[in-house]
């Protein structure tokens, strides 16, 4: 009887004298097995190659990372982000887990871990990733007294984003609802009326809408949000079928992954002809339009459950800054002030001249 092994990875190579081999390995990029596959050396191979990398050598950046896993810093990550770690914890792994301690303490480690880093700059929000996940780590080792510094403080960044234009109007709105499936729009129109995180979104039930207000705890901040629902996100709300518990759902009716939504989400976007705007901008956008309707900070963090300062950085530096219509806006206003501050003047003057006409 054969015994499946999981993660086996395949790779068949042609030689140069044109024999095909086949080769196994335990994982992808894991060690070479040893026989065929159902032999007794294979699996004897495949047990030691996982005995190994669950147990990790002492003394090693094996051990910080197998700490950072069990740490409650790691431990009280939401699924999405502990899943987004996994990839470049790996990553680190490969590259320096057979390190020791030790060696952290050189300051010479410094340049070998950004010449890691440079490996990467083809891509660099990738590298940017995997230097900041084994700066945590070793972050996490600092605090708790397994390394004396951690080498990667202040790395800085190789990617860049600026989303100060990244706004959704209304023509590009237009243009996404257009070809949206239901599903989507309900997405969309949340989003846009709440201000809200993504992952919040796709967790946020039916008993969290009162037909006035959602109540929702914010899974990044922990904070509390009562929103109060606006006419358009009410009426989608009240026509839309209770297929489940969560409010967004799949064309199946089963609420949606991360990753499926963001596959959906992708999709949606190609059809709509729109390459440079992302679910996240809606949140800003959110932002944008209070701040156009005459919202004040105060209000407009209270709505969508920004901080002050996070609200006034959004305006200021990454959303409003060269915004037109609150440029017009400004002018408006001052225009007025102008006019008012004329009329002021000709009745004061009228004033002091008590009505007689100045001699000529």
């Amino acid at each position: 009887m054969r015994v499946h092994l999981k993660g086996v990875n395949r790779s068949i190579v042609k030689l140069a004298s044109g024999e095909v081999k086949t080769y196994w390995y335990a994982w992808r990029g894991g060690p070479r097995l040893e026989g065929e596959p159902g032999s007794p050396e294979f699996v004897r191979s495949y047990s030691a190659a996982h005995a190994a990398r669950i147990q990790p050598r002492s003394g090693t950046v094996f051990t910080l990372i197998a700490e950072f896993k069990s740490s409650s810093e790691y431990q009280g990550l939401g699924p999405s982000t502990q899943r987004a770690y996994a990839a470049y914890l790996k990553l680190v792994e490969h590259e320096f887990g057979d390190m020791p301690i030790e060696a952290l303490s050189d300051p010479a480690v410094r340049g070998e871990f950004k010449s890691w880093r440079d490996t990467m700059m083809s891509t660099p929000r990738k590298a940017d990733y995997a230097w900041t996940t084994l700066a945590r780590v070793l972050s996490v080792a600092k605090d708790r007294g397994r390394i004396p510094v951690n080498p990667c403080e202040r790395g800085g960044r190789l990617y860049e984003v600026d989303r100060k234009d990244k706004i959704w109007g209304e023509a590009a709105l237009a243009k996404l609802l257009a070809v949206a499936s239901k599903e989507m729009e309900i997405a969309i129109v949340l989003a846009l009326w709440t201000g809200q995180h993504q992952g919040d979104l796709l967790l946020l039930p039916w008993s969290a809408y009162d037909g006035k207000r959602i109540q929702l705890r914010q899974s990044k901040t922990g904070r509390s949000v009562v929103i109060p629902v606006g006419g358009p996100l009410k009426k989608i709300l009240d026509r839309t079928d209770k297929r489940s518990t969560v409010m967004l759902t799949n064309s199946y009716g089963i609420p949606w992954t991360s990753d499926g939504f963001r596959t959906s989400w992708g999709k949606l976007r190609d059809r709509a002809g729109i390459r440079d705007l992302t679910f996240h901008d809606l949140r800003g956008s959110a932002v944008v339009r209070l701040a156009l309707a005459g919202a004040s900070v105060p209000e407009i963090a209270t709505f969508t459950g920004h901080s002050l300062a996070d609200v006034e950085a959004i305006l200021d530096r990454h959303y409003l800054g060269r915004d037109v219509k609150l440029a017009e806006s400004a002018v408006r206003k001052l225009e007025r002030n102008e006019k008012r501050t004329k009329s002021t003047k000709r009745l004061q003057n009228a004033s002091k001249g008590d009505g007689v006409d100045p001699p000529k």
